[in-house]
């Protein structure tokens, strides 16, 4: 298993290491030590690889990923996961802003909590919170599921499109053309599955309650003009 030492390793060289890997390879096993913060760790891998980060990491960690399955034992700053296609990356600790921006695919797990903006422009990925989103998360989300363990901040889902929103705890206020709708079993299946691939097994999928969008800021409809300003 290669071990990358960012203490002595230049970042460059060990994403580029990491972008020369292919479907075949036989490293597919890496673990990263002495991250001190950086900035862009591990970001456009595409191999199915498992890599392991022992620390916390600066911005875009993990970005654009495919395929590869990447664990951070810390915290991580504004846009992990940001565009990401498939695979899966699960952080130990806390998420800064926007984390999961954009995402295409693929599961971010993050067990701690996430700042503002998280899953914004969501487009397909699965995005499971243990702890509480900061505001304006979910902020013109496309596709996909969002399931937040804990509480959500102001204007959740703002501008929203069909992302499914599922929150067990409170919900400070709700965005433009965001409101609660009922939670069905095709609902609780969908919780339930994401609960348990995120490896968390003391929350039930009936205690979360669903938000979406009411569909009313698809086309301009001059009777709703006050909720485009």
């Amino acid at each position: 298993m290669p071990t990358v030492d960012l203490a002595a390793t230049d970042l460059r060289a060990l994403n580029q290491a990491l972008h020369e890997l292919s479907a075949g390879t036989n490293e597919t096993q890496w673990e990263i030590v002495n991250p001190r913060g950086s900035h862009a760790v591990a970001v456009g891998v595409n191999a199915p690889v498992d890599i392991t980060i022992r620390g916390s990491l600066g911005y875009y960690c993990a970005g654009m990923n495919r395929q590869a399955k990447v664990t951070v034992h810390g915290s991580v700053g504004p846009g992990v996961a940001e565009n990401m296609m498939s695979g899966e990356v699960v952080v130990k600790g806390d998420a800064s802003q926007y984390a999961g921006a954009t995402g295409h695919g693929g599961l971010l797990v993050i067990e701690g909590n996430a700042s503002s903006r998280c899953g914004i422009s969501m487009k397909g990925i699965d995005i499971v919170v243990k702890g509480n989103i900061g505001h304006m998360s979910a902020f013109m989300a496309q596709a996909g599921n969002l399931v937040v363990c804990g509480d959500a901040g102001d204007a959740l889902g703002d501008s929203i499109y069909e992302a499914r929103l599922f929150v067990r705890g409170k919900v400070k206020s709700l965005g433009a053309d965001c409101i609660e709708k009922p939670m069905r079993p095709e609902h609780i299946e969908i919780v339930g599955r994401l609960l348990a691939r995120a490896g968390i097994t003391d929350v039930k999928a009936e205690e979360f309650k669903r938000y979406g969008s009411a569909r009313k800021l698809y086309t301009f409809n001059v009777d709703h003009a006050d909720a485009y300003g």
